[in-house]
This record gives C-alpha cells, sequence and structure tokens, in this order.
C-alpha cells in the first residue's frame, strides 16, 4: 500500500539579525519545515511575490518597514500565510496591535525552542481550519448561488407559463363573450359597459386584485344564453311564465360551460355567471341564495347587471333614464341589492354616467318593467 506524502509547510522567516535567520533555519528544518528568509520587509516581499508561504516570522524592529505593517500586508493581500511575531519587544500594547492587524501568534526573544515550534503548530493548525471553512463557505455560497439562479428561472418559466394561461383565458373570454353577443343582438355594448361597472364598483368597496379579475370575468356572466332558443331569447316582449323559466336556464348553462377549468379567471366567469341572478333576501334564481351566501362578486354583478340593462335599449323595450333607472334599484334595496354595495354604486354615479357614455348607450324614457324586481333579462 503506497500513501501520498503531505507537502513540507513552507516557512519566510523575516529578520534583520544573520545570526536568528540562520539559527531558525536550521531549528525549524530540523522538524521538517522547509524554509527561506529575508532581512526586512521589502525582500518579504518578493519572496511572497515569487512562492506561496504557510507562515511568515516576522521581526517587530528592522530597517525600513517595521513588522507590523508587514503582518498588515500579508493578512490584507495572502490570507493563505499566517503570521506570527517573533520579538525582542515585552510590549503588551504592540502585542495587542499585532494580534489586532491579523498576526496569529506573540513570541518573545529569548524565547525556548519548544515556545516557538508550539506556537507555530497553532497557528498552522488555525490557519487550516480557517481556509477549510473558507472553501466550504464558498463551496456553500456557490451552490446557494446556482440554486437560486435555478429557482429564479423555475420562477421565470413558472411566471411565462401563468401569462400565457392568462392570455389564453382572456382570449377564451373575449370569444365566449362574444359567441353570446352574436346570439343576442342587444348585447353588444352591455358586456363591456357592465364589465366596466363591475370593476368601479369593486375599487369602490376596495377590493383591488378583485377588481382587475372581475373586469375579465364579468363579460361571460350571460354567456349561457347561447342555449336559449331564439323564439325566447329574441322574443320582442314579455315572456310568459313558461319562457320565464326557460330564460332563467342560463345561469346553470353558464356556470356548466366555464366551471371546472380549474383556471383562476374561468372559475370566477362560472361564479359570476352562477350568482347574478339571486337575490339578496333570497328570492332570485337559480339556488335561492340570500345575504353573504351570494358571491361578493355575484352581488357586484347583479348590480352593474340590473343597471346596464334598465339603461339600455332592449329588443323588448326602450331604455330607461338614468333617473328612472336610479329609482327603480332603489326601491329593490336590501331585496334584490345588497344595500351596502348598491349605496357605493349609487355614491358613485358621477363615474358610473362616465361609463355609460364612454361606451354610448342611449338613454330615454321608457315603461317601468313589470319584472322588474325578478324578471330582468
Amino acid at each position: 500500500m503506497t500513501t501520498t506524502s503531505q507537502p513540507r509547510p513552507r516557512i519566510l522567516i523575516v529578520d534583520d539579525d544573520d545570526t536568528v535567520r540562520s539559527m531558525l533555519t536550521r531549528m525549524l528544518g530540523r522538524q521538517g519545515y522547509d524554509c527561506e528568509s529575508a532581512e526586512n520587509g521589502a525582500e518579504a516581499r518578493e519572496a511572497l511575490v515569487s512562492a506561496p508561504f504557510d507562515l511568515a516570522l516576522c521581526d517587530l524592529n528592522m530597517p525600513g518597514e517595521s513588522g507590523l505593517e508587514l503582518v498588515e500586508h500579508v493578512a490584507a493581500e495572502y490570507p493563505d500565510t499566517a503570521t506570527i511575531m517573533v520579538t525582542g519587544a515585552d510590549d503588551a500594547g504592540i502585542a495587542e496591535k499585532a494580534l489586532a492587524l491579523g498576526t496569529y501568534g506573540y513570541v518573545i526573544k529569548p524565547f525556548y525552542n519548544n515556545e516557538l515550534l508550539i506556537n507555530i503548530a497553532n497557528a498552522l493548525r488555525r490557519l487550516r481550519l480557517e481556509l477549510e471553512s473558507r472553501r466550504h463557505r464558498i463551496s456553500l455560497e456557490t451552490a446557494v448561488s446556482e440554486r437560486t439562479s435555478e429557482l429564479e428561472q423555475t420562477v421565470l418559466a413558472l411566471s411565462r407559463a401563468e401569462e400565457e394561461v392568462r392570455q389564453s383565458q382572456k382570449e377564451t373570454i373575449n370569444r365566449l363573450s362574444r359567441a353570446a353577443e352574436f346570439r343576442d343582438g342587444d348585447a353588444g355594448h352591455h358586456i363591456e359597459s357592465m364589465s366596466h361597472y363591475c370593476y368601479l364598483l369593486a375599487q369602490r368597496l376596495g377590493l383591488e386584485r378583485t377588481s382587475g379579475l372581475l373586469y375579465l370575468a364579468s363579460p361571460l356572466h350571460d354567456v349561457g344564453k347561447v342555449g336559449i332558443p331564439d323564439r325566447i331569447l329574441l322574443k320582442p316582449g314579455p315572456l310568459d311564465a313558461e319562457e320565464r323559466e326557460v330564460m332563467k336556464t342560463h345561469a346553470e348553462i353558464g356556470y356548466r360551460m366555464l366551471a371546472g377549468s380549474g383556471g383562476e379567471l374561468l372559475e370566477l366567469a362560472a361564479k359570476v355567471a352562477w350568482t347574478h341572478h339571486e337575490h339578496f333576501d333570497g328570492g332570485g334564481y337559480p339556488n335561492g341564495l340570500a345575504g353573504e351566501s351570494i358571491s361578493v362578486e355575484g352581488r357586484i354583478a347583479a348590480v352593474a347587471d340590473v343597471f346596464d340593462a334598465l339603461t339600455s335599449d332592449r329588443i323588448y323595450r326602450p331604455a330607461f333614464t338614468v333617473g328612472h333607472a336610479v329609482e327603480e334599484m332603489r326601491s329593490l334595496r336590501g331585496t334584490q341589492f345588497d344595500p351596502a354595495i348598491l349605496d357605493v354604486f349609487l355614491g358613485s354615479l358621477d363615474e358610473v354616467i362616465e361609463v355609460k357614455a364612454l361606451y354610448e348607450t342611449r338613454t330615454s324614457s321608457g315603461p317601468l318593467l313589470a319584472a322588474a324586481a325578478g324578471g330582468l333579462r
């Protein structure tokens, strides 16, 4: 079995006394150290540049650069080299300063050989531990950096994928809402203005994130009308009782079309389609939900939908004026509409009217619908 011998530690002896340099070189050579010597700081710097050293033994008082300056230089420029001061200056203040500058030990002349050897062994052991710790830290930092980079790339990829899904959902919503519009000729401006009213109302209610999602999802509130026969959907007059029951199924049809995708926007659109005809007092459809058991998005959409329906021309009647619509909606406060949401909506009428003008919906007086409390299409 062969073993690989470890390289001998290299020591730089810096002292202006030839006798001291020679004595230390011989003694340390016998202990297995490779030694090189320099008589001043300038020669020591040249030696450090030319070859690596594990340890430098530095005298304090030398011509030119002092031992303290050399120790500071080595600590700053050669972190893989330990230093020990070997000096005749028995001064606690100087020793403290030397240690603060980075030296690993302070040995006072004259010294016992074992004293110096122990200091050298301890300094080299401490240096080895520090180098191992440094390597582990660098390795850990590298690993963390690599993993962080991988994580950032993964997050970026996920963000891109999520954005693609959102864009796909938006496109799906746009196409589905247009399909409903083609079936119901009156609905062109309605799906746009109604979604804008939903956004405005959600903003006023402090639902910042919900407002944007609701703006995108609410155009599908009546998508279920694609399943309603033309003879009912396009009938130019009031619906009879049987026809109203058929019309009511559009909420469930829309929900079944949209639910189950797992996508945030389409799931919200399904919720709105399912609940925007529920009444706050429980008298709505399709499930007779009441109060806060109706989703807040559904309660918002109910207010926005009815206002836009009342103030827009329909195939079965002309538009109400804004004042007439507001009067009618106030009469349904607490029955069809959530009182708090309706109050916020009516308190924002100036902005509501601006939105209405933006979509160029006509306003004209018209007869009050007999079924306004529950049969608005």
